[in-house]
């Protein structure tokens, strides 16, 4: 996200050319686009992108259970 985000300042830096950027080639400024890319490829095919998002699920099931046991006046379990 960092990089789509810097490519985003990159090539409104270039278009409305402030600063050293408006001298540098479309290229150089442009290649965050790609980098994003091809962080988005590896992300998606290692698994890395469905793993983040099982551990914020499990993460948000195990604060509702410790709640509910708090509420019931049960000390929740420590993970180990």
């Amino acid at each position: 996200m960092y990089l789509l985000m810097l490519g985003i300042a990159l090539v409104l830096l270039k278009y409305l050319e402030v600063g050293p950027v408006a001298q540098w080639s479309w290229l150089w400024v442009l290649s965050p686009f790609g980098l994003t890319l091809l962080w988005w490829g590896w992300a998606d095919s290692s698994g890395y992108t469905k793993r983040k998002a099982m551990e914020k699920i499990d993460q948000r099931k195990q604060d509702r259970l410790n709640k509910q046991k708090e509420n019931l006046g049960m000390r929740p379990n420590k993970p180990r």
